[in-house]
């Protein structure tokens, strides 16, 4: 049965790295930071031409990545039939602004329909019958799915047919290939583990035949049940008897978080142990994040139930979210991260659902809120929700993404430490010996006033929020205390059992020297001594 979370956590539908590559993508003849650690979903999109402004919001904010899927029902219009036209448009678009791409292969034509299946899939990779490749060996014609897949690789690689029409050079082309959409969760994916282990499979062997140095990946999983796809799909796998020389046809496994921090390292850390049962070790990918906000059009302004509010934030937390999210990742190792998404273009809603500005629920449509993940609000000639009093303005998120990719966008983290102070307060510190420098981000996890005595050293330390910028000197011994403003009720229902709340208050990110002597400090703690009964916000479920 599926939690309330599932349905809620991904109803981020989609019509709306490797490892660390160094420090930033190519780019673009410009100073744009393009971050290979960061990028955004639905940047751009096939509907219609993306306007130079949209790339540039996104470019702006330190973007080093966009993510969007190839539909296979909207390439092959006919049986044997491909219409480019849209992709090819996309395709160039991206790579001109000095986006890499995350793109991923979704959706099944009607007539290739086997009830919920994908008619072919099963056959023989090859036409030989066999599934194993050599060079020059002919697809399976039968095998609609590899032949999908060998023709839109062919047509997007660097080197391949739209580079050589355009006189690309050939580096220039896509190089991530995601396979497929939150497989473990039935409204993307209703054909079971062991279809999508064979979609993964016959996708891997036919994507490395036609370029060797691509990179797939495990789709996006959400872990929205004790169901572990990548556990049982590694299970299939080692039974397979190709299954080393092919690398358990997967390089990077991806996964998705909605509106609870800690879960972002939670699940990074679920994959690496559960590829580590196997003695493997990939890169992971953060590629969804995010948590849609309710104080904010086109989201239910008139929300005041917990009900009302559940899985949702108000627009600060919805920033301090992805701070919260990016750190407790990037503590686990993660490789890449993702914010859903630039605007809110349609959210969820059918496209073309629109309503006035409006702070009650009543409206004259059938819809009368929406979702509104994005870092931007929509503009005023958006196809859905168009009402916003201040359209294509940012929301605090913004300031997030940019000040996440500034700190966390470049240079080597090591050392990783997550401390959770009484249950009150997260401390996470970083390691950058490259540059002699700790980074600490902090955060109150609660209700009630926290403050911090953090052992620093004896040098200033500059002090990021989202909002503002200063400089810190602690005091004579070497500590700094620091006010953590209190949390605010987000009435997540499915929190550990001594979480106050899912997103915290004002994060804090401290950067100082290495300190050069740090046995003689006492370990973070709270000040004074927190002995007051704690409060709990109302939840719903859970």
């Amino acid at each position: 049965m599926k939690t309330a979370l599932t349905l809620l956590l991904t109803l981020v539908l989609l019509c709306s790295g490797i490892t660390h590559a160094q420090d930033a993508a190519p780019t673009a003849d410009d100073d744009y930071l393009r971050s290979s650690r960061f990028g955004i979903n639905h940047v751009s999109g096939v509907e219609e031409i993306t306007p130079d402004s949209r790339y540039q919001k996104a470019l702006e904010l330190g973007a080093g990545w966009n993510r969007w899927p190839i539909y296979w029902d909207r390439v092959e219009t006919q049986s044997g039939t491909f219409d480019w036209k849209g992709y090819d448009r996309l395709v160039m678009a991206d790579l001109a602004q000095g986006f890499n791409i995350n793109a991923i292969l979704l959706g099944r034509p009607a007539f290739y329909a086997d009830g919920d299946r994908i008619k072919g899939l099963q056959e023989p990779i090859f036409a030989d019958g066999s599934d194993t490749p050599s060079q020059g060996k002919k697809l399976n014609p039968k095998n609609y799915w590899v032949n999908f897949v060998q023709k839109v690789v062919q047509r997007y690689k660097p080197a391949g047919n739209l580079a050589h029409e355009q006189g690309w050079t050939d580096d220039k082309g896509i190089r991530i290939w995601e396979i497929w959409n939150e497989p473990d969760y039935t409204p993307f994916w209703s054909s079971g583990i062991i279809d999508y282990a064979r979609l993964l499979k016959t996708a891997y062997i036919v994507i490395k035949q036609v370029d060797p140095d691509a990179q797939v990946m495990f789709a996006g999983l959400l872990f929205g049940t004790n169901d572990n796809w990548l556990a049982r799909v590694l299970a299939i796998y080692q039974n397979d008897p190709f299954h080393e020389a092919y690398n358990w046809y997967m390089d990077i496994v991806a996964i998705h978080n909605y509106s609870y921090p800690w879960r972002s390292g939670w699940l990074v850390n679920v994959v690496d142990q559960t590829l580590i049962a196997y003695k493997l070790k990939r890169p992971i990918w953060l590629n969804e994040s995010g948590v849609p906000v309710w104080d904010d059009y086109p989201g239910p302004l008139w929300a005041n139930t917990p009900e009302e509010k559940q899985l949702r934030a108000t627009s600060q937390q919805q920033a301090e979210f992805f701070i919260q999210s990016t750190a407790y990742a990037f503590s686990e190792g993660v490789s890449t991260i993702f914010y859903h998404q630039l605007f809110d273009d349609c959210g969820n809603q059918p496209a073309g659902t629109n309503f006035e500005y409006h702070i009650t629920p009543v409206c004259s449509g059938p819809i009368c809120s929406g979702d509104a993940f994005g870092l931007f609000r929509n503009e005023s000639n958006a196809v859905c929700f168009s009402h916003h009093p201040k359209p294509g303005t940012a929301r605090p998120v913004a300031k997030a993404y940019q000040l996440a990719t500034e700190i966390f966008g470049t240079g080597e983290l090591e050392k990783p430490t997550v401390t959770i102070l009484d249950n009150r307060a997260t401390l996470i510190t970083f390691d950058r010996p490259a540059t002699d420098q700790r980074m600490y981000v902090v955060w109150n996890n609660t209700l009630d006033p926290v403050s911090v005595k953090l052992p620093v050293g004896e040098t200033p330390l500059d002090v990021y929020t989202i909002h503002s910028r200063f400089t810190r000197t602690p005091d004579k011994k070497g500590y700094l205390e620091l006010e953590l403003p209190t949390a605010g009720c987000d009435y997540f229902p499915f929190l550990q059992s001594l979480d106050i709340t899912g997103v915290g208050g004002q994060t804090f990110i401290l950067i100082g020297e290495l300190p050069a002597v740090t046995s003689k400090l006492e370990p973070a703690k709270l000040v004074p001594p927190v002995t007051a009964p704690r409060t709990r916000c109302e939840t719903v479920g859970g």
